[in-house]
């Protein structure tokens, strides 16, 4: 099969790999869309993975074409999500239903073989039956949308009524917007330094977008804010865009060190806001409820995907289109591969 292996940071390869055999108590899945996630920037381009050489990829929907020993209750042909981590079910983190924060996981992608490829073998455990009418494009992109739809709740939520605020329109942020309205978010405020990020916005439901270099002169306060980037910029500015007594969820993972102003740190001291680590989409029973929630919405429709794709490329272009990530020289909201 064709699979895509980092073999170093930049050092990106199209190559042949055995096809995988479903072993007991899992499927192998025929990947139908595979998607470029942001931690995938730093890890194919910078740090590299936590082995190499690796087949990175781990947002990602297919159909099974092969079931194991042991494993009832599925088909071939069914069109599945797959939930990337793999926890150890026996940490105490685990044990109280915090999957997100495993003390001893593997992940598709990062630790194991993953979906930058034609098949994947899965532990049943990691499948979520899909909509069968919905797009696969949009099953493989059940990842970002559970990671937003996760940080809203870390938060503490969002009643009716109240303003949310995302700091970072990429997916996970066009996400979160979508996710605030239907939870009955009366205004959604939207900040990037794009404006064509901020028309998407718009089009997730944002009622006011502000562009990065204008945010001095923006006087609309969030209750709930979703920081989606991690740059030193925007996580000063997701903190001091909440109103009074605000919660501010951060998902965007930072490469180079963080530092708070100290005009930030005391305006979320003095406004009393509580800041909220979020760290990737799963909860109980797993992936938890946050995955299933995902697809539903998915399946009514009331969660819209479609309008965010800038790319959707076959899997042998992807090699170039991470030199041209590192170039600076194409501009994406959400790149899809299809194997």
């Amino acid at each position: 099969m064709r699979a895509i292996v980092l073999h170093a940071p930049k050092d990106i390869r199209l190559e042949e790999r055995d096809k995988p055999v479903a072993g007991k108590g899992e499927v192998v899945v025929r990947v139908a869309s595979v998607g470029v996630c942001g931690s995938d920037l730093p890890r194919m381009l910078v740090k590299g993975a936590w082995k190499m050489p690796l087949i990175t990829g781990h947002e990602f929907a297919g159909r099974i074409t092969e079931i194991g020993e042991g494993v009832e209750g599925w088909e071939t042909d069914e069109l599945v999500a797959v939930a990337p981590l793999l926890p150890c079910y026996e940490c105490d983190q685990c044990k109280t239903g915090n999957f997100s924060r495993c003390k001893d996981y593997d992940y598709f992608g990062s630790r194991r073989d993953g979906a930058y490829a034609e098949y994947v073998a899965i532990p049943v455990g990691n499948l979520l039956k899909a909509p069968q009418h919905v797009d696969p494009r949009a099953i493989a992109m059940t990842d970002p949308a559970s990671i937003a739809l996760h940080a809203i709740w870390k938060a503490g939520g969002l009643t009716v009524g109240k303003i949310g605020g995302v700091m970072g329109c990429g997916p996970i942020g066009l996400f979160a917007i979508q996710w605030m309205r239907i939870m009955g978010a009366s205004q959604v405020v939207a900040v990037d330094v794009s404006e064509e990020k901020l028309a998407l916005a718009r089009e997730a439901g944002a009622t006011t977008t502000v562009l990065s270099k204008d945010l001095a002169a923006n006087t609309l306060k969030a209750d709930v804010v979703i920081e989606a980037v991690g740059l030193d910029a925007t996580i000063n500015a997701a903190v001091m865009l909440g109103a009074p007594g605000a919660h501010v969820a951060f998902i965007g993972i930072p490469v180079p060190d963080v530092k708070l102003d100290n005009k930030t740190f005391q305006y979320f001291l003095r406004q009393e806001i509580s800041l909220h680590g979020s760290w990737n989409s799963f909860g109980a029973p797993f992936p938890g409820p946050q995955w299933t929630t995902t697809l539903e919405k998915f399946g009514t429709g009331e969660l819209k995907w479609e309008f965010m794709i800038s790319h959707d490329l076959d899997l042998s272009e992807l090699p170039e289109i991470f030199r041209r990530f590192d170039a600076r020289a194409i501009h994406f909201s959400k790149v899809l591969f299809r194997p």
